[in-house]
């Protein structure tokens, strides 16, 4: 086909594709702007100048080894980021397809077929009503000529979804580290209940002993007795629950590093240190968009959807693909490799759409409605990650106003129960007075342990609120009114 030919057929594919339109179709989706969540006033008292971002490795400012050897088991071993690593796997394979559809392919085909020739088809006589092979030996060369730019936009949602997986193995990364580090943290509480039990328990048997002597001095009677015999095997019970409570919680670290429950027999008391200092960057929420896992996931979602979006729109103009062939074709075997047996060709391949029964047009809603879900969740995850923080931020402050109450509260209730096992012990009160006071005593206690557990806890929280580390090496741009469209046809 001569070249002007080539053309007409072209323009004239364009105008008769016309008669399938895109008119009226659009997303509805708008994507929020970090900066007009109002957020100041929560924020605004933590927040320091000089205070950094997490970094990729926050644990190690615990201070304890153990908990650094522990991260790295988890993070090598469980299967959950395994699973992430995979999914990250096959986007860039899928990538990697849309690439490749980019660009021309060669194929190299052979092809013989015996078969008994029709005397009144195309084969003449004396070869028509006989037998012999129909064979074929070339290279065959197709390339989609990408003129509506389906192809590019194809590639760029699929490196959409591969940026996207790549941010959720980082997600993963981190819900496996903080959880870890929640556990460990859980420990940690576990052990220092279980040291106010063991006291509380050596300090019954103590009263018991003084009890006995009461008793057989004639100061006390068998009541008093027996509550301070009923008060010990409490006391055991309570030390029983708190040790089978910390192997539950060892059996989850071990889980989280992807092992048996025995790698949990080894873990030894954390030391966790902690720093009560406790800041916020600066730049917040703007920043937190691209340092957060999930919101820069589900901001590269948005951009997939938008080239997907081209993708369909696309589909309303002619698809044009550009064919070509060159080798050998004879019947008969002997004679294919012969210069006279060369066979060659060029031209092109067109479609278009002229009357689908709306089936474009269904497909570019779908696409634009892809794109209002993908914007919707974007915006839900950043609404969320800002509430995520500020809660940190309030259960924190919260924390240490009932911490500083419970000192004061048990520093007066540790000089009660001080004043009332001396009168005890002359005399002057009874072995009730004693219980409920240490009761008072050890209720304190464990609740300060509880407070210190929850300000460690609220510490990771705030990390994994402002992303624990993340940085991306790129970030998208896409919003609603940025998706790119082939012109109105």
């Amino acid at each position: 086909m001569r070249a002007p030919s080539i053309i007409l057929v072209g323009l004239g594919a364009a105008i008769l594709s016309a008669c399938a339109s895109d008119q009226g179709l659009t997303p509805k989706a708008a994507l929020t702007d970090a900066n007009q969540l109002a957020a100041h006033d929560t924020l605004a008292p933590a927040v320091k100048t000089t205070a950094p971002w997490p970094n990729a490795d926050w644990w190690r400012a615990f201070g304890d080894p153990q908990l650094d050897r522990l991260m790295d088991e988890a993070l090598a071993g469980s299967p959950d980021l395994r699973l992430a690593r995979a999914r990250l796997d096959q986007a860039r394979a899928l990538a990697g397809l849309a690439d490749a559809n980019r660009y021309p392919r060669v194929d190299a085909n052979a092809d013989s077929v015996y078969q008994h020739f029709s005397e009144n088809d195309l084969v003449p006589p004396p070869l028509g009503g006989s037998s012999d092979s129909d064979n074929r030996l070339a290279l065959d060369f197709s390339y989609e000529l990408d003129f509506w730019g389906k192809n590019q936009a194809t590639f760029e949602a699929a490196v959409g979804r591969t940026k996207a997986a790549e941010a959720e193995v980082q997600q993963a990364r981190l819900l496996i580290a903080t959880a870890l580090a929640d556990h460990y943290i859980q420990l940690q509480r576990e052990f220092a209940q279980q040291d106010i039990t063991e006291s509380l328990l050596r300090q019954r048997r103590q009263l018991l002993d003084l009890t006995r002597q009461r008793v057989a001095a004639g100061l006390d009677s068998r009541v008093e007795l027996e509550q301070a015999a009923a008060a010990i095997p409490a006391a055991e019970a309570d030390l029983a629950a708190i040790r089978q409570n910390m192997d539950l919680t060892r059996h989850r670290l071990a889980a989280l590093m992807g092992a048996g429950p025995d790698r949990g027999l080894a873990i030894a008391r954390p030391q966790i240190g902690f720093d009560d200092a406790l800041a916020l960057p600066t730049r917040l929420p703007a920043e937190l968009i691209g340092r957060r896992p999930d919101v820069a996931a589900q901001r590269w979602r948005v951009e997939a959807a938008a080239r997907e979006i081209d993708v369909a729109k696309a589909g309303f103009y002619p698809n044009v693909d550009l064919l070509a062939f060159v080798g050998f074709g004879a019947i008969g075997l002997n004679d294919l490799l012969q210069g006279s047996s060369r066979i060659a060709g060029i031209g092109p391949a067109i479609s278009l759409p002229i009357f689908d029964a709306g089936r474009l047009r269904s497909r570019l809603s779908a696409r634009d409605a892809d794109f209002d879900i993908a914007a919707e969740q974007y915006n839900a995850t950043l609404v969320d990650a800002l509430r995520d923080v500020a809660d940190q931020l309030a259960s924190r402050r919260a924390l240490d106003i009932r911490l500083q109450h419970n000192r004061a509260a048990l520093a007066r209730f540790e000089e009660s129960y001080r004043l009332a096992e001396l009168r005890y012990q002359q005399g002057l009160a009874n072995y009730l007075t004693v219980l409920i006071v240490e009761e008072q005593v050890l209720g304190q206690r464990r609740q300060i342990a509880d407070l210190q557990a929850s300000q460690r806890t609220v510490a990771v929280g705030l990390i994994r609120a402002l992303g624990g580390g993340y940085r991306p090496a790129t970030e998208p741009e896409t919003t609603a009114g940025s998706v790119a469209r082939p012109p109105a046809a």
